[in-house]
């Protein structure tokens, strides 16, 4: 009767400590914490260990992007940002974000459609549409004709 609890027991420590489940979100909150620490380094490991157990987790390529925004990698960080609305198409901050990194590069047909695909699915950045609006209408150009 022991060797089977035993046995039950050391079955069920083992599945739980290799599930991936378990490990997704320990990977993400240490990550995401390291993000906070602005330990960039240690969390950018973390959230790309955790997409090998959770491909399908928009907020670790979210994490990626803002990680690669702060290294100035602008290319990375629109895979990223991409990989984040591919999964999550109504991720709000993704799509600001990709915005800003349009109107930087003057890509304002990009704006434009971000802008109405944003207007529509804000609730917590919605101040910012007021601000995208005027961006945008300061540098699109003049018909003077």
């Amino acid at each position: 009767m022991f060797r089977k609890i035993k046995l039950i027991l050391v079955i069920f420590l083992f599945v739980s400590f290799f599930n991936p489940l378990f490990a997704q979100e320990d990977f993400f909150e240490e990550a995401k914490n390291k993000f906070n620490a602005k330990k960039l380094e240690d969390s950018k490991f973390l959230f790309q260990r955790n997409i090998v157990f959770n491909p399908k987790d928009a907020k670790s390529y979210l994490y990626l992007a803002k990680i690669y925004n702060f290294e100035e990698n602008e290319k990375e960080e629109v895979k990223n940002l991409n990989t984040t609305l591919l999964l999550e198409s109504d991720n709000e901050e993704a799509i600001y974000m990709l915005i800003n990194i349009h109107l930087k590069n003057s890509n304002y047909s990009q704006v434009k459609e971000l802008r109405e695909k944003f207007s529509t699915v804000c609730k917590d950045l919605c101040n910012k549409t007021k601000a995208i609006n005027e961006t945008l209408k300061n540098i699109e150009p003049k018909d003077e004709s």
